[in-house]
């Protein structure tokens, strides 16, 4: 088989399974496009989540409960992201998806940026709405790219790769907004924040090759073999692995997305004298402190989990298919107590260094999950399978998440009566008990990859 694009160092024969041939890209070519990719899922996830690190400050200005919190930051992003996602994906399997890429990117960071005029709630969750919008164009057609360019073999890390966009992003996102929140307020946090997504949208367009573009033959190919989505549905109904491990990610996102508004918070009220001397120490504001711990700590250890899961999965999967889903089950299992100890422990900066533990196993999913919901099916149906996938880990992760912690940070500070402080801590416990589900779904895929695998 010709060698392919790879993190570190792609080469020049592409080949995509099936027998479709992509383009013959030069060797620094390929590289350039493995990390435009990664930087354009940078920006997308600094955008999406730099809301997280501003949750505080928009509280206290806009006079919002937490449940708003946790409906602005997921689920009015996240509806319109997963239902758009899978339109998109159909028109990436047939057209340009360097075209789709850049017009996604300037969409959502053009909202982004018009975040920083919301006057009210509903003006932030429309705001919301449309940087879900964008971002829904934004890694369908990234994967399928990524896949045309990367032998079986090597796949997991490829996406494994592109997928250290979520704990880059989250880091750049948390830094930059805590410290520009701290100096010059939320609404300039939101404004900077759009700029960069703008340069991006450029490059996708003009410097991103589309394979199918170049070569004809492969087009033609692609168009012949093209599938409905009801015909990508009927196939993956038969793909217990697929439906494993899309549940089992879902309740990762879950965890994760509905910890990220609310971790922060309950540093601000459970800790509030030692993050404001930390913060001191520093020469930082409480919010700025906490934006630079927690993006360096989350964004560092996720990167390298991120990048760790991929490297183990197509490591020992060559040898037995089962290995890509043992890492993701047993992270999935040791989080459960990590995280309940950094959210009862009294000392902070132990807390905060836990942290880094718990981002480290929560990101080994993402090469694993990612490269075998690509394996599972024939290439001609790679860009709807991964919208498929991704609509239901971000409508239950992205959607529910963090509108369901807020929920039960509300329920435990006023229903129960355990006050602000103990409410967003129960909070938080309670959601990362539901890793116990995750582990039995990876545990189940595990069982059934080796006969669902096809490419």
């Amino acid at each position: 088989m010709p060698e392919a694009v790879s993190p570190s160092g792609p080469v020049t024969t592409p080949h995509a399974e099936g027998g479709l041939q992509a383009a013959p890209f030069s060797k620094g070519y390929a590289r350039y496009a493995m990390w435009l990719l990664l930087g354009i899922y940078v920006i997308n996830f600094l955008d999406r989540q730099v809301i997280n690190i501003l949750a505080e400050p928009i509280k206290e200005e806009l006079g919002l409960a937490d449940w708003q919190l946790g409906l602005m930051s997921g689920l009015a992003f996240a509806v319109f992201y997963t239902v758009l996602g899978i339109p998109i994906a159909r028109l990436a399997e047939r057209k340009n998806r360097a075209y789709i890429i850049g017009t996604a990117t300037a969409v959502w960071s053009g909202f982004t940026a018009l975040c920083a005029t919301a006057g009210s709630f509903s003006q932030l969750i429309i705001y919301r709405i449309g940087v879900g919008v964008g971002e829904a164009g934004c890694t369908p057609p990234a994967h399928s790219l990524i896949v045309d360019y990367t032998p079986k073999e090597k796949r997991a890390s490829a996406l494994a790769f592109y997928s250290m966009g979520t704990p880059i992003g989250s880091l750049l996102g948390l830094v930059m907004g805590g410290l520009i929140a701290d100096a010059y307020g939320w609404r300039a946090a939101f404004l900077v924040a759009g700029v960069p997504g703008l340069i991006f949208a450029v490059l996708a367009f003009f410097t991103l090759k589309e394979p199918r573009k170049i070569m004809a033959q492969h087009a033609a190919q692609v168009a012949a073999a093209s599938a409905t989505f009801s015909q990508t549905m009927s196939y993956l109904l038969k793909r217990r692995t697929f439906w494993f491990i899309a549940f089992a990610a879902a309740i990762k996102a879950f965890i994760g997305y509905g910890h990220a508004p609310f971790t922060a918070s309950f540093f601000l009220r459970n800790h509030p004298e030692a993050i404001a001397k930390l913060a001191s120490d520093f020469g930082l504001g409480p919010v700025g402190f906490l934006g630079l711990a927690l993006g360096l700590i989350s964004g560092v250890a996720g990167a390298v989990g991120s990048w760790a899961g991929g490297a183990i999965a197509d490591k020992y999967g060559r040898k037995d298919l089962r290995a890509y889903m043992v890492a993701p089950a047993i992270a999935s299992l040791v989080t459960i107590p990590v995280f309940i100890v950094v959210v009862s422990i009294d000392h902070a900066p132990t807390a905060l260094l836990l942290l880094a533990v718990n981002a480290f196993l929560g990101t080994l999913w993402y090469g694993p999950v990612y490269g075998t919901g690509q394996s599972v099916v024939p290439p001609h149906m790679r860009a709807t399978a991964a919208a498929i996938l991704l609509f239901i880990i971000n409508l239950i992760g992205l959607g529910l998440g963090p509108l369901a912690v807020g929920l039960l940070s509300d329920y435990f500070n006023k229903g129960m009566g355990m006050g602000a402080a103990e409410g967003v801590r129960w909070a938080l416990i309670t959601s990362t008990l539901f890793g116990l589900i995750a582990f039995v779904c990876f545990w189940m895929a595990r069982r059934t990859i080796r006969e669902d695998t096809v490419s």
